[in-house]
């Protein structure tokens, strides 16, 4: 069970496995169905074994983890579920993204498509249209972004874990801002001739000709920054609108999800079809210098996340200028 589990720094260090995945092995969720404990994973139901709680206004102090050696392997998977939450909420690939992909290289090389011939109705005899896949012309580089919290052990130890975590996450959510900005300048350099361009304000009209103009594919998501999520929010149009206003998105009447990209250009936005333009390549998850973390030796957090992006069809993506001058 998993009070009996023994923790050790090796858990970190398994090829191709989180911490809780390793974990797991050994402490099936499976055994835990139809208990109290269902629904916890394997990390959770060892906070439980050590009474460490990670949140709410009573929850306990960074040193709880360093009560003993074999609960102090437990605080790196801790920062980085932190650093993985605040990377979640501020991300904006699960809308722009159609597939996801791992590599253990410091490239990769995606997939090039090309379509032939027409879609009409093809007579009797006559050869189908062709569409090829092959290898991209160019490979895709694996880019890390990362940050480093300085805070030494005697300064942290005494604050609560609620208060800890916040901070953490709010440094995940940095890191995705580097990620969207990534993910958002290959849509835009990968885009499809441009067919429509705004003069000053975006107008209502300006957005459904946008969403129009891409005739191929079905326009599911716009990145917009701030200032022109502001602008858009403001039309007359859209004031019985709903969304995630917490989560930066909002729904158009004519179904395309507004995304606010924090690090977008003002003099842009970019149409998507979620399910057809982009690929996430992940060269890692979320890493954390667990070594470091577990000693309770704190000068800094350092954690990192790698992933490229690569276009699948340069069709799925418009750009719209906008020219404020």
């Amino acid at each position: 069970m998993y009070d009996n589990i023994t923790l050790e720094k090796g858990l970190y260090n398994i090829c191709g496995k989180t911490f809780t995945e390793a974990l797991t092995d050994l402490d099936a969720d499976e055994a835990y169905v139809g208990t109290e404990l269902e629904g916890l994973d394997a990390f959770e139901r060892q906070l439980k074994r050590f009474n460490i709680r990670v949140s709410g206004p009573n929850s306990d102090r960074v040193e709880k983890f360093f009560t003993t050696t074999q609960s102090a392997i437990l605080f790196p998977e801790y920062v980085r579920r932190c650093i993985k939450a605040g990377m979640d909420r501020a991300s904006v690939l699960d809308y722009i993204v159609a597939a996801k992909s791992y590599t253990d290289g410091v490239d990769y090389r995606g997939l090039k498509i090309t379509k032939n011939g027409t879609d009409e109705a093809v007579a009797a005899g006559s050869a189908l249209p062709i569409t090829n896949v092959g290898s991209a012309d160019t490979t895709v580089a694996i880019s890390k972004y990362g940050r480093q919290i300085q805070a030494v052990y005697e300064v942290i130890r005494k604050q609560r874990l609620e208060l800890f975590g916040v901070i953490l996450k709010s440094a995940g959510a940095q890191i995705s801002v580097a990620v969207n900005n990534a993910a958002a300048a290959v849509l835009h350099d990968s885009a499809a001739t441009t067919d429509v361009t705004v003069e000053g304000t975006v107008s209502y009209s300006d957005l459904a000709a946008f969403w129009a103009s891409m005739s191929e594919h079905n326009m599911t998501a716009m990145l917009v920054s701030p200032a022109v999520m502001a602008e858009i929010l403001a039309l007359e149009q859209m004031k019985d609108c709903t969304g995630d206003l917490t989560g930066g998105t909002v729904n158009t009447p004519y179904g395309v999800k507004l995304v606010k990209c924090s690090g977008l250009s003002d003099d842009y936005a970019v149409g998507v079809d979620s399910g057809s333009a982009l690929e996430a390549v992940f060269g890692t998850d979320v890493v954390v210098d667990s070594d470091r973390l577990i000693s309770a030796q704190i000068d800094c957090i350092a954690f990192s996340v790698s992933v490229g992006f690569a276009k699948i069809y340069p069709t799925a993506a418009k750009v719209l200028v906008i020219n404020k001058n």
